[in-house]
């Protein structure tokens, strides 16, 4: 397997330059402008902390900071040849939870160069995290997209348990047939076999299913709850922001998460959608048949619609906040 490692953070002052001088032109028909403006926009500095916050309670391992690099792979087991990484910066011997995010299919349908920054850069995922490193968290954090008591409830929580960190691993999605079991099964395969190996032996994670997640918005959502409920040995935590179901696929769910339980009676499942959701009846109907067939999960509805102004506020910041605080630490 050949592998090639681009630090984002070597050509953060490149990118500056090429973004000053091109910024007029770059266009969508142009990737090596759109990777340009990637790289400056995932460099950008830790925002301010907002008036009265004064930064307590912020874990000194993250300090703010995150790094990106990015991922090449040559693997007959999927189309994702990509992924981007975001590494919480900590010392030599720390190790950290590890989540894997899957993006939408506006990102599949970019491609695997552009398509893996879809959580760090479309998304907004490295900006969410420098801000859960330096709370208050302000309305603004979630474009707007949340209630007063869910505000509260998170900075209550981030004063007595602050944001501790995550390996956060974005591999590229084709655009998958949801329909289609052979491939649902292929990219879990590239999952299980190709990226979770490469990932347990080359990054500061720790090795464990009780330590691995996996999560995703829209067609990712689909794909995070058919390969982590197919994987209960890798991963203890399976989460889906507006995930992308149809009715028909409701009984399959709900087999699999019954089949998951059998093997690990411990993983938690959550199934996240919001108020203008257009697969909020489905995603509702799903957690309705579970709770039928006495199979216990989370359900969470919050505000927003299903674009991008929901992965950049509540989409990132809750799934971020609910695989910190269950993924085990040891």
């Amino acid at each position: 397997m050949k592998r090639s490692d681009t630090v984002f953070g070597r050509r953060a002052l490149m990118a500056g330059f090429t973004t000053a001088l091109a910024g007029l032109g770059c266009t969508k028909s142009d990737p090596h402008a759109e990777k340009q403006k990637a790289y400056a926009i995932l460099n950008e500095p830790l925002p301010a902390t907002p008036a009265g916050g004064g930064g307590a309670g912020v874990d000194a391992s993250l300090g703010g900071g995150v790094r990106v690099i990015e991922w090449s792979f040559d693997s007959d087991a999927s189309e994702s040849t990509r992924a981007a990484v975001v590494l919480p910066r900590g010392g030599p011997a720390d190790k950290f939870p590890v989540l894997i995010a899957l993006h939408g299919r506006g990102e599949a349908r970019k491609g695997p160069e552009l398509g893996a920054l879809g959580w760090p850069r479309d998304y907004a995922l490295v900006r969410a995290i420098k801000r859960l490193a330096a709370p208050p968290l302000t309305t603004d954090d979630f474009e707007g997209f949340v209630l007063p008591k869910r505000l509260a409830e998170h900075n209550t929580a981030l004063r007595t348990s602050p944001y501790k960190g995550l390996v956060v691993v974005c591999p590229y999605l084709p655009d998958l047939d949801l329909k289609s079991p052979l491939a649902l099964r292929d990219y879990g395969d590239f999952v299980k076999h190709v990226l979770l190996p490469r990932v347990r032996r080359e990054l500061p994670v720790l090795p464990s299913a009780a330590a691995t997640g996996i999560d995703g918005v829209s067609l990712g959502g689909a794909v995070a709850l058919r390969v982590g409920l197919s994987n209960p040995d890798e991963f203890s935590y399976v989460g889906s922001l507006q995930a992308a179901i149809d009715d028909p696929q409701i009984p399959e769910l709900v087999d699999a998460l019954r089949l998951a339980r059998a093997k690990s009676p411990g993983l938690r499942l959550r199934l996240l959608t919001s108020e203008k959701d257009y697969f909020r009846r489905v995603v509702t109907a799903t957690s309705q048949a579970m709770h039928a067939a006495n199979l216990d999960h989370e359900y969470l509805l919050v505000p927003g619609p299903h674009d991008y102004p929901f992965n950049r506020g509540p989409g990132a910041i809750e799934m971020l906040l609910w695989h910190d605080r269950g993924l085990a630490r040891l």
